[in-house]
């Protein structure tokens, strides 16, 4: 490691008169400013990420994610505010050729160790001409992402080695400003700064535009860094290091350390402390942080004996998504799938809605991770639900970001219903929790749509959150989280309260089958549950609009999906359940996919949340078009898993089927590749939200319930009192 005193020498050989050149250049030549401001729009890099890491200490708040073989976002302050897109290496020899790790190589991504978030990727030139190994971890004790970098020349050439930053700091890269300070780029914006640094120093380093100029502009040109610009004021903000690497002998390796901090000072502070504690120890410190965390946990459960890594794993994710600044908040993906990456102002906040807290999304992360033996985080869960539930009515926002401010402005009955089994299912009998409990439960025996002027269980939106009407899966919710407030009524001694919950709760479990069961429908001469209706008729063919581009009106007894089994795994409904069964049959033959990794099934009939027709990005499109295609879920496959528990069937081929769907990083995706085109990596991630947090829980609670012979989810007071004799 080079000491201060040499970095601080080295530093001072390219700053000169406030323009920073290279050994070969003289300060007359040195132009001060990068020209080209304000450079190409920024967007996010797509979804299926190949790496997601922070250290368990909540004094580092960085997360970094991977894909394509280099550095993705980096999440910094928190989970909601991405603050990089990327960061890659460049090589070339400075004269023929100028190659991009993540467009010239073949790229492998794996743990290196299986009870650590910490991942190494392996990018070989198809050229054979190098090799580079970078492993990442982050700092326990600051805010400083490590990126330990091997660069080995095949050929016994050697080569010039850059790395390419573009920092987007504070969830927006237009307005970040470069400059250099002690021999480290250092970016910018009005709150947050960043500061790359390296050991050995870099030899060279510049500030500019994207598109302009910018590193990869200027070496894909003649393979040479002619530009060397000391700064670049608010834009678009690339910058470009040229690393002290040839590849070999001596000149193989470089750490990397990317600091933050709220002023320049703070993350070049950060990024120094890191490099000078060393790659060594934070790498042991970083991994023995989540050897505690596991080893407090209950040990794997028998199921997953076979599935060890990818369970271990996604208990790791689960912990890894859970915000360090407000606790208990836990996203739903560290990703930007689709347009959502493409800053489209009327869906979302600027950069997308997968970092945001779900209602929904929390309930089903708190309990995995409660099965799993983090009763901790699953109480931290509760509490951030009813610090973030509405004032004014009880209700739950749509989403949140997490710190607790609301984003999008539906209402689902469902996130209103599930915070209060969480509180059952902890046992949560204080005052102040009866008292958010009391204020839910009132809102959903309260509610009425102002819209179609239908009265509760009739939900504005539905857990896929792109229909009204009476849903199997919101009602299902909503009845578990009236009985569950109910009993936590009678513990709190308010025994009006809970008649009052139990006497709705009946009414609606008697009235599922009249709202959502249609006796004439043309997929089954029994009766079968619907997606959902529109009106509470399910023998009409009222007809609604599936969004993301399918029909635009579609009789509602011909969209079915499998959240009817909500009702089993709630305990509302018995497992074999004449309305339960008959439908088995319907949702297999219209929505189940098999795979060579197993059995999963799509959403719903006609369903376009996916990728387009031949693979490529999900986008608007208009009602009907039918352009896009929602493609299989691994998540569904363990909530059939849990189905078929409480059937009294074993369920261990799902669990093996979540499993098989994980990348080499061991990361599950949202949806998985169906058979159509393109053809290729059936039943493996597509570009949607990798990891989506709710697959990585879905695993963790089927394995439990595996071992368990029942859903763990299932709360004994819905269940004895509606599909079993306790």
């Amino acid at each position: 490691m080079l000491s201060r005193r040499r970095t601080a020498v080295v530093a001072a050989v390219f700053v000169v008169m406030g323009g920073l050149v290279t050994p070969a250049a003289t300060a007359s030549a040195a132009p001060p400013g990068a020209p080209g401001a304000p450079g190409d729009k920024a967007d996010w890099l797509p979804a299926d990420k190949t790496g997601f890491g922070t250290a368990r200490s909540t004094g580092s708040r960085v997360w970094y994610t991977l894909r394509g073989g280099a550095l993705s976002e980096v999440f910094y302050p928190d989970l909601s505010t991405p603050s990089v897109r990327d960061l890659e290496l460049v090589v070339t020899d400075g004269r023929t050729f100028t190659d991009r790790e993540s467009k010239a190589t073949r790229q492998s991504t794996r743990p290196t160790d299986p009870r650590s978030l910490t991942y190494r990727q392996v990018n070989t030139a198809r050229s054979g001409k190098y090799r580079i190994t970078k492993t990442y971890v982050t700092d326990p004790a600051r805010s400083t992402l490590l990126i330990d970098v091997d660069f080995t020349s095949l050929d016994g050439r050697p080569y010039q080695v850059y790395a390419l930053y573009d920092p987007s700091l504070g969830n927006g890269g237009m307005d970040d400003a470069g400059s250099v300070a002690g021999g480290v780029l250092v970016a910018r914006d009005r709150r947050t700064a960043s500061a790359l640094a390296a050991v050995p120093a870099p030899e060279a380093v510049s500030n500019g535009y994207l598109g302009a100029s910018d590193g990869w502009t200027d070496l894909r040109n003649d393979h040479r860094m002619d530009w060397t610009y000391a700064s670049a004021p608010a834009g678009n903000l690339v910058q470009t290091a040229r690393l002290a690497l040839t590849g070999t002998k001596a000149r193989r390796h470089v750490t990397l350390a990317l600091g933050f901090g709220g002023s320049p000072a703070a993350a070049r502070g950060a990024a120094r402390a890191s490099l000078d504690a060393g790659f060594p120890a934070i790498s042991r410190a970083y991994a023995a942080g989540w050897h505690r965390y596991l080893d407090g946990l209950r040990r794997p459960p028998a199921s997953a004996a076979r599935i060890t890594a990818a369970y271990t794993t996604s208990v790791m994710v689960l912990a890894a998504a859970e915000d360090k600044a407000h606790r208990g908040a836990f996203i739903a993906s560290p990703s930007m799938p689709w347009v959502w990456g493409k800053e489209i102002k009327d869906l979302s906040s600027p950069s997308g809605a997968y970092h945001l807290v779900w209602s929904r999304d929390l309930y089903q992360i708190a309990t995995a991770l409660l099965a799993a033996g983090d009763r901790a985080a699953a109480g931290r869960a509760l509490d951030y639900l009813f610090g973030t539930q509405q004032k004014a009515d009880g209700s739950f926002p749509q989403n949140s970001r997490v710190d607790g401010t609301p984003v999008w402005t539906g209402l689902q009955l469902d996130e209103v219903a599930l915070p209060i089994v969480l509180a059952w299912q902890l046992g949560r009998h204080d005052r102040a929790t009866y008292t958010a409990v009391r204020r839910a439960a009132r809102f959903l025996t309260g509610y009425r749509d102002a819209k179609s002027g239908h009265a509760a269980p009739y939900s504005p939106q539905e857990r896929w959150e792109n229909a009204a009407g009476y849903s199997p899966s919101t009602i299902a919710a909503a009845v578990a989280g009236l009985v569950c407030a109910a009993d936590l009524a009678r513990k709190a001694g308010d025994r009006a309260s809970a008649r009052r919950w139990l006497a709705t709760a009946d009414t609606w479990q008697r009235h599922i089958e009249g709202w959502t069961v249609t006796r004439n429908g043309p997929y089954s001469a029994r009766p079968y549950y619907l997606r959902l209706t529109v009106d509470g008729k399910p023998d009409r063919g009222t007809k609604y609009g599936i969004s993301d581009g399918g029909p635009a009106a579609v009789d509602q007894r011909r969209v079915v999906d499998a959240g009817f089994l909500e009702l089993v795994r709630l305990g509302v409904k018995p497992a074999k359940d004449p309305a339960i069964t008959a439908s088995l049959p319907v949702v297999d033959r219209r929505l189940a996919v098999t795979t060579p990794t197993g059995r999963f099934w799509h959403r719903f009939d006609s369903d376009g949340y996916g990728e387009t027709r031949d693979g490529g990005m999900w986008r608007i499109t208009d009602p009907g078009s039918a352009l896009t295609l929602g493609r299989a879920w691994p998540l569904l496959a363990g909530e059939r898993g849990e189905y078929e528990l409480a059937a009294g069937r074993k369920a261990n081929t799902y669990l093996a089927a979540m499993a098989a769907t994980a990348s080499s990083s061991l990361l599950i995706a949202e949806q998985v590749w169906d058979g159509r085109p393109p053809a290729a990596d059936v039943g493996h991630g597509t570009l949607s939200a990798t990891p989506l947090i709710w697959s990585h829980a879905q695993l963790v609670r089927l394995a439990w319930s595996i071992d368990a012979g029942k859903p763990v989810e299932r709360p004994a007071v819905v269940y004895c009192r509606y599909a079993a004799h306790c």
